[in-house]
């Protein structure tokens, strides 16, 4: 597999790729292609087009959640009727911060089923060989996601958003599972499990993506431990300063060799490029 960051909150200084408080990354494996995230604006679209990237090749494009730092991308390369997209039916809802904020997605569920292939990515499925999509994660520990990122509307309600929509990628390689996340509310460990029991593997390799770690708590210190060992850890989208800080004591000499990574991004405390 190789994953090329499209964006997200760094750049390098010399290379001349935008960057924007957002995710969108490129997977390559085999002959097929995937787009995670599509970002916030066109600055995705600009780094591929740099970068000698086609997009309008790209097999699927499978969305983390719903928030418009994740989706908002899509209407740059919408409509896509011959290209699967996939996500979870509540990626579609509209969303808002406590104050009133949107922070949505631009389309309901009705127009994304008219504008692409859409998929229901409520359950885990099989992306291409290796790479899985993880489905609607299973909130199995009693340290994560306690409290909703604003509200949401269902059903013209406003209900309290505990990002049931959020999901991940997950490779297995052969000698473990890599997982790539878009932003983690439904929590890195829960995450982590999940790509556990879909990919039927024990080892975790790596973690590339977001984690949402804003704070020095009861989460962080599970990251941490023994009970999470995290090989590989470029720095990505909504990390964190304490983590960031402590990744540098994070051991990344043992990387997957399944897994490739490019990026357009700066990390002090871990290497991007492995083979």
């Amino acid at each position: 597999m190789k994953l090329t960051v499209l964006c997200d909150n760094n750049t390098y200084i010399d290379k001349y790729y935008l960057g924007e408080p957002a995710l969108s990354f490129y997977i390559e494996d085999g002959d097929e292609k995937i787009l995670f995230d599509t970002g916030y604006s066109h600055v995705f679209l600009d780094n591929a087009e740099k970068m000698g990237i086609d997009l309008g090749l790209v097999d699927a494009v499978v969305l983390s959640h719903g928030h418009n730092d994740h989706t908002r991308g899509l209407k740059y390369i919408l409509p896509m009727k011959n290209t699967a997209l996939v996500a979870h039916p509540d990626c579609f809802n509209k969303k808002y911060e406590s104050d009133g904020t949107y922070i949505g997605a631009d389309y309901t569920l009705e127009e994304i089923k008219n504008l692409a292939d859409y998929i229901d990515g409520t359950q885990p499925r099989q992306l291409t060989e290796n790479l899985w999509y993880l489905g609607q994660i299973e909130r199995v520990t009693d340290f994560e996601n306690k409290n909703p990122v604003g509200y949401e509307l269902i059903n013209g309600e406003k209900c309290p958003d505990f990002l049931i929509d959020d999901t991940a990628l997950a490779y297995k390689g052969k000698d473990g599972i890599f997982v790539i996340t878009g932003c983690s509310h439904s929590g890195i460990c829960n995450i982590i499990e999940q790509a556990k029991r879909v990919c039927g593997d024990e080892k975790i390799t790596g973690v590339i993506g977001g984690f949402h770690l804003f704070e020095n708590n009861e989460l962080n210190a599970h990251i941490i431990s023994t009970n999470l060992v995290i090989v590989e850890f470029p720095i990505a989208h909504h990390i964190g300063e304490w983590l960031t800080e402590r990744s540098q004591d994070i051991d990344c000499d043992t990387t997957s060799e399944s897994v490739f990574l490019v990026s357009n991004t700066k990390s002090d405390s871990a290497p991007l490029d492995k083979t």
